[in-house]
């Protein structure tokens, strides 16, 4: 069985709570669900928040050997952490970056993130099915060998 990291930074886990107007009314239940849904026989996912940094950061070091690609949503630390940025550099698998929203369209200081200057791919303002598409390029990517 092949696993896929689904990384969730601060705040996320009160979504479908906090700011249903940018963030929609799902919650993290619904991400994870839809993820499994989306994983063909043979990959799993296994979904974490953490509203601290240190434990995103212990999460990255422990999936060095154990999956075969993470889908993060860093979150705040998206636009300020080196830390995970740096984690995530010592990561070789494929990593998606999902933002639910459409950052670009949002103030400036969510333009920059330090997670795209590592990402394979960055997917955002698709809502819940950003993480769905993270998870079908990783497991495209981990089908074909990458």
């Amino acid at each position: 069985m092949k696993t896929i990291l689904i990384l969730n930074g601060p705040n996320l886990n009160l979504l479908g709570k906090r700011q249903p107007q940018i963030y929609g009314h799902e919650t993290l239940d619904d991400v994870a669900r839809l993820c499994r849904d989306a994983c063909p026989e043979g990959f799993e996912v296994d979904l974490r928040q953490s509203n601290h940094e240190g434990e995103l950061i212990d999460w990255i070091h422990a999936a060095r050997e154990t999956t075969c690609g993470i889908v993060i949503n860093a979150g705040a630390y998206t636009h300020t952490s080196i830390a995970i940025m740096d984690a995530l550099n010592t990561y070789e698998p494929p990593v998606i970056e999902v933002h639910i929203s459409q950052v670009h369209k949002r103030e400036p200081f969510r333009h920059l993130s330090y997670i795209s200057a590592r990402a394979d791919g960055v997917i955002a303002g698709l809502g819940l099915d950003g993480y769905v598409a993270g998870v079908r390029r990783i497991v495209a990517l981990a089908q074909a060998g990458a």
